[in-house]
């Protein structure tokens, strides 16, 4: 499976206009596919959208699309609007669940962080594998991607809570019983960390129509 992640930055105070014409062309468009996630973001960089789509493989999406467009069922007309657009195509790592419908947010932590290079992946990878089982034992993890097409090295990881606060609690506990961050594990069970040259998050809040809220 791969994972479309589409990110938009908005003119100010157009965010609701396009949500709603966003969830109208939607309608019609989720008989072709369905939505993962519809979110706007609350903290961080102001009056963006990313809206997330899975598809089986890149050939699958490039047919969805396709027909998407030739029936005029997409895009929605929020072109007015649109400051600029992004698309990046992520694979999920092992540990990542599938971004599935439901009720865990409505605070969505996405961090992103840009890896040295492709030879930091083994070690991030092995780092989480250790780690996981014991921190999502404190809240749930949505998604733990790594960059396929788009920008290269970037793994995007995304937690929900029920309040910023929440957030702030459980990261203390985690660390405090030295279960996370993977930073902490590397020096506590002697394991090779892996190197970033950049990092970033934001919170992100569910539209109406998102099916993850």
């Amino acid at each position: 499976m791969i994972y479309e992640m589409r990110t938009y930055d908005l003119k100010p105070h157009t965010v609701p206009e396009a949500e709603a014409r966003f969830a109208e062309a939607y309608e019609l468009r989720k008989k072709h596919s369905l939505l993962a996630a519809f979110w706007h973001t609350e903290i961080g960089p102001l009056n963006q959208i990313v809206h997330i789509w899975p598809y089986k493989d890149m050939a699958e999406r490039t047919k969805i699309r396709g027909a998407a467009v030739k029936d005029g069922t997409w895009p929605p007309k929020i072109k007015d609007f649109i400051v600029s657009m992004r698309s990046d195509i992520f694979t999920p790592l092992s540990m990542s669940p599938e971004l599935k419908p439901g009720n865990v947010g409505p605070y969505f932590e996405m961090r992103t962080y840009t890896l040295a290079n492709g030879g930091e992946l083994p070690k991030l990878h092995a780092l989480w594998e250790r780690g996981i089982p014991d921190r999502i034992k404190l809240s749930p993890l949505c998604a733990a991607w790594i960059s396929e097409v788009g920008a290269l090295n970037k793994f995007v990881h995304i937690w929900p809570y029920k309040s910023v606060d929440e957030r702030n609690r459980i990261r203390d506990e985690a660390k405090a019983k030295e279960i996370w961050p993977p930073s902490l594990l590397a020096k506590k069970h002697n394991m090779p960390s892996y190197q970033m040259i950049a990092q970033e998050n934001k919170f992100l809040m569910p539209s109406k129509f998102s099916p993850i809220q």
